[in-house]
C-alpha cells in the first residue's frame, strides 16, 4: 500500500513538472507566434511606420522577446537594404543637390553637437565612454555611430548597452513627435526633412519621419541624413587616433574603421532611376519593397525596447542624451523655421 501511494505521488509530480514546462513552452510558442506576425503585417505595407514602431513596442514591454538576437540582426540588414532600395525612388540631381547643401549644414551641427554633449556627459558626471558614446550617437547617426566607434573606445557592453538605450528612446519619441511639430507649425516638405535629417538620430527613424510626411521631404531628410552619416568616417578615423595616443598598443588602437557602403549603393540606385526612365515601372516596384522593408525595420527596432532596457538605461546617461537632444533638436529647427538655413 506504502509503494502504491509513492509510485502515485510520483506520478502526479512528474504530471505537474510537465504542466509547468507546457505553461513554460506554449507562451513562448504564442510570442514567438505574435512576433512572426507582427512582422509580416508590418512589411505588408497595410500599416505605417509609426503604427509598426508602436507594435513593436508595445510587443517588447508586453512579452519577453524570443528571437532578440536574430531580430537585432535581421533589423541592421533589412534597413541597410531599404535605404538603398529607397534610392530607386530618388533623383540624383536632388540627392547632389541636398547632400551639397547638407553637408555644411552638418558640419556646424556635429561640432556643436560633440562639443556641447561631452561637456554635459562631465557636468552630470556621466561616464566617459558612455558619454562619448551618447554624444556620437546623437551628433551623427544613432546607433550606427555608436556601433563604430565603440570597438574603438574599447567600451564595454553596459556602456554600449547604456548608449544604445538612451538613442532608441530619443529615436521612438521622435518618429511620433516630429511629423506632429511639423504639421502643427506649417513647415513646407524640404523644412521637415532638412530638420528631421539634422536632428533625428538613426537614419530608419528619419526615414520614418519624412516618409510619414511627404515625398520631398523623404528625399531631402534621407539625401542630408546620409551626408551626416558620411561623418562617421572622420569621427572614427579622429578617435582612433586620439585612442592609439592615449593608449599606446591597445586593442582599441588597432580597431578599424567600418565604411556604411549602403550610402554609396543608395547613391548609384538614385542614378539609375535618374538616368534609365525607361526602367521606370521595375524602380517604382523596388522603392515600394524599400518602404516595406523600412516598415518592418521599425517594428523590429520597437521590439528591442522593453523594461529591461529602461533599467540599464539610468537616469543620467538619459539626462545627457534628453538635454544635448532638445537643444540639437530645438536650434535646427529655429534655424529652419526663421529660414537662416534651407535646402
Amino acid at each position: 500500500m506504502a509503494t502504491a501511494t509513492v509510485l502515485r505521488l510520483g506520478d502526479e509530480k512528474k504530471i505537474l513538472q510537465k504542466s509547468g514546462e507546457q505553461r513554460k513552452w506554449f507562451p513562448s510558442l504564442d510570442s514567438r507566434t505574435v512576433f512572426l506576425v507582427g512582422l509580416l503585417v508590418a512589411g505588408s505595407g497595410l500599416v505605417s511606420p509609426p503604427v509598426a514602431l508602436v507594435g513593436g513596442v508595445a510587443f517588447g514591454f508586453a512579452v519577453e522577446h524570443p528571437l532578440r538576437a536574430e531580430s537585432a540582426k535581421l533589423a541592421k540588414l533589412l534597413l541597410q537594404a531599404s535605404v538603398v532600395l529607397l534610392g530607386f525612388g530618388m533623383n540624383v540631381v536632388q540627392v547632389v543637390h541636398a547632400g551639397r547643401s547638407g553637408f555644411v549644414y552638418t558640419a556646424v551641427s556635429i561640432s556643436v553637437a560633440m562639443a556641447l554633449g561631452l561637456l554635459l556627459g562631465k557636468v552630470l558626471r556621466v561616464g566617459g565612454k558612455a558619454s562619448y558614446l551618447i554624444t556620437a550617437g546623437t551628433a551623427i547617426c544613432g546607433g550606427s555611430a555608436i556601433a563604430a566607434v565603440a570597438p574603438i573606445t574599447g567600451a564595454d557592453e553596459e556602456e554600449i548597452s547604456v548608449s544604445m538605450g538612451t538613442v532608441f528612446l530619443l529615436n521612438s519619441v521622435a518618429l511620433l513627435l516630429f511629423p506632429f511639430v511639423g504639421h502643427l507649425l506649417k513647415l513646407d516638405q524640404n523644412q521637415f526633412g532638412l530638420w528631421a535629417a539634422l536632428a533625428i538620430h538613426d537614419t530608419s527613424s528619419v526615414v520614418g519621419a519624412a516618409a510619414a510626411y511627404g515625398g520631398q521631404a523623404l528625399a531631402v531628410g534621407t539625401t542630408v541624413k546620409l551626408a551626416r552619416a558620411l561623418w562617421i568616417v572622420p569621427v572614427s578615423l579622429i578617435t582612433a587616433a586620439y585612442m592609439a595616443r592615449a593608449v599606446q598598443g591597445s586593442k582599441s588602437a588597432k580597431a578599424k574603421v567600418k565604411m556604411p557602403w549602403f550610402i554609396v549603393y543608395f547613391c548609384a540606385a538614385a542614378a539609375l532611376a535618374t538616368y534609365l526612365p525607361r526602367l521606370h515601372d521595375g524602380f517604382a516596384a523596388m522603392n515600394h519593397l524599400g518602404k516595406a522593408g523600412l516598415t518592418a525595420t521599425l517594428f523590429l527596432i520597437g521590439t528591442s525596447l522593453s523594461k529591461k532596457t529602461l533599467q540599464q538605461v539610468g537616469a543620467r546617461p538619459l539626462v545627457q542624451g534628453v538635454v544635448l537632444w532638445v537643444i540639437v533638436g530645438s536650434a535646427s529647427l529655429a534655424a529652419i523655421y526663421f529660414r537662416l538655413i534651407s535646402i
